[in-house]
């Protein structure tokens, strides 16, 4: 077994408590499912969001979804000019057999353009 990380983001449509938690769990419930994961082999998840969300933190949806022991934290991005809006990213660390090549990291909507590289 091998520590891996697993990349994510998602555009949201509006800056509501309720709506993040939506989009957030659907994310992060997304990283799960592509990687053949559950909320044991999580070690800690890092959200992120962009300056302008602000209704809530993105950490709670994984509260919602029962993600209860695990270390979860959350920072705002950088404030680049031109950067997409309302955006909330996700690094989550995780207990796998998967190699590197074969974890799937999930850019939902239009955050696939945010890395073609690795977007799945």
């Amino acid at each position: 077994m091998a520590v891996r990380a697993v990349r994510g983001a998602v555009q949201l449509e509006r800056d509501e408590a309720g709506h993040m938690g939506e989009r957030v769990g659907e994310l992060l419930t997304a990283v799960l499912e592509r990687n053949g994961l559950v909320a044991d082999d999580l070690i800690s998840v890092w959200f992120t969001a962009t300056p302008d969300l602000r209704s809530d933190f993105p950490a709670a949806a994984a509260r919602g979804l029962g993600v209860v022991d695990v270390p979860l934290i959350c920072a705002q991005e950088l404030d680049v000019d031109g950067a997409m809006p309302r955006v909330v990213r996700i690094l989550a660390h995780v207990e796998t057999y998967l190699s590197r090549a074969e974890i799937q990291h999930v850019y939902l909507g239009a955050t696939a353009a945010l890395r073609k590289d690795i977007a799945q």
